[in-house]
């Protein structure tokens, strides 16, 4: 584990080398998502469209609750590598599984039973409600599966370990588009078929990375009598990984509202954000690999000690990130009809998706700034503050402005969309304040034992 030790080193080289393969992971895990999409929009129906979008959202929602609260593995993992407490590291991951087997379970049962009221509140429309809510009800059974696939990738990248993820998501991509063409294309299930193909891809995937991770290598030994769950270690994943998942929830719950406005205006419309948020998966890449990234990275040099190699990190991802933001910005603005041409022929479902892309295309810019923020307050355990930032833009500007645009601006899904780049700039704002204040109060030090109080 020798190459995967965040705090020596030049930090350029370490956090592109760790990035990217976080990068064409989550590249991978974009398209077997789009693929869904893509499928369904050329073999089935503009209902079925619309279901995968509305569907697809819900079960995103309650797979994003799972990767953010995973991220307090990352971090009380990526921490004891670099305090060099092996021992304590295979505790951490032997209790999160326990945790996280028994949170699967609940969102299976949430999903099964709960689905046609999930799609009532998301408003679906008429012509889709029942797709909408057998595709919730299908993914929603494989929730134990989709805990198990994300719980693996956040145990490695708190090892320093991003390849691994990168073969696990390789293998659900190829098998959710074999399942894809089988199901949609071949039997034309729909929505129903893209939902079976996703689920079997994650459940292949999750078998064979348990037999890689048998064969891996790891910093500690990791034996049977490590799962169990130790309270005092639950408490620091559940400490870390709380306000992470709140803070997701419920800005996911913001974006599940403007979901929930635009399907008011019609099954055109509605199809149209589908496409445009599939898109937005793929233009959001490279910062929201960053901040996965820097997490980890932040979290080992926080846990050896060397905040100033943590505070570079964040300004060199920040840099680089943003180089990336400004050609994804004149590409998405300028030219967004045919990045949504590619997930639907209909000319008016692209139209709507490109109006809606230029409100995205302005948070190409934002995100590098907000993203890199974020993953570095989580590495160091300030998310709290992680949490209240979302909270406030969610909740004080994205959708409130959403509502109102929707009122006064003719159902423009451009304007409705500006919500989002607006809220971003007052969560970039409080990132930058928060720094400066932590700074002024000694609360980002060079020394862990200084380090434990949170906003």
């Amino acid at each position: 584990m020798k190459n995967n030790d965040f705090t020596s080193g030049a930090i350029l080289p370490k956090l592109m080398k760790f990035m990217l393969p976080v990068l064409f992971a989550m590249f991978l895990q974009a398209m077997y998502g789009a693929v869904d999409l893509l499928v369904v929009g050329r073999f089935g129906s503009t209902a079925d469209v619309s279901a995968v979008s509305t569907g697809s959202q819900i079960i995103t929602t309650l797979t994003n609750l799972i990767v953010s609260f995973s991220m307090g593995i990352t971090v009380a993992v990526g921490q004891r590598i670099g305090q060099k407490r092996p021992k304590d590291a295979a505790q951490t991951i032997g209790t999160g599984m326990v945790i996280f087997a028994v949170t699967g379970l609940v969102f299976t049962l949430i999903s099964i039973i709960g689905a046609s009221g999930l799609a009532s509140i998301m408003q679906a429309p008429k012509e889709a409600f029942e797709l909408t809510s057998g595709y919730i009800r299908i993914c929603g059974g494989g929730f134990i599966v989709i805990t198990a696939y994300n719980l693996l990738g956040s145990i490695f990248r708190g090892l320093g370990d991003s390849k691994t993820p990168l073969i696990a998501v390789g293998i659900a991509c190829l098998f959710n588009i074999i399942g894809d063409l089988v199901f949609v294309a071949g039997f034309h299930l729909g929505a129903s078929g893209a939902a079976l193909a996703t689920v079997m891809a994650q459940l292949i995937s999750v078998i064979i990375s348990f037999f890689m991770i048998r064969h891996t290598k790891l910093p500690f030994e990791f034996h049977k009598s490590n799962i169990k769950l130790i309270k005092s270690v639950a408490a620091v994943i559940i400490r870390i990984g709380t306000p992470i998942a709140l803070q997701d929830f419920l800005v996911s719950i913001s974006f599940l509202v403007m979901l929930g406005i635009v399907n008011r205006i019609g099954v055109t419309a509605s199809a149209g954000v589908g496409v445009a948020e599939k898109v937005c998966v793929f233009i959001m890449l490279v910062p929201i690999s960053f901040m996965q990234s820097m997490t980890a990275f932040v979290a080992q040099n926080y846990g050896a000690g060397q905040m100033k190699r943590a505070n570079t990190a964040l300004k060199t991802g920040i840099a680089v990130s943003f180089a990336f933001g400004i050609a994804m910005f004149f590409i998405t603005f300028f030219r967004g009809d045919l990045l949504a041409g590619i997930f639907s022929p209909e000319a008016d479902t692209v139209k709507a998706a490109w109006d809606y892309l230029k409100a995205y295309a302005i948070d190409c810019l934002n995100t590098c700034f907000l993203f890199c923020f974020i993953g570095y307050y989580n590495g160091i355990e300030k998310t709290k503050f992680v949490m209240l930032q979302g909270i406030c833009g969610a909740f004080l500007v994205r959708i409130p402005f959403a509502f109102l645009m929707q009122k006064i601006g003719n159902n423009s899904l451009f304007l409705i969309g500006m919500a989002i780049p607006c809220s971003t700039v007052l969560q970039i704002a409080m990132c930058f304040a928060a720094y400066f204040y932590f700074r002024s109060k000694n609360q980002i030090s060079c020394d862990m034992t200084e380090n434990k109080t949170e906003l």
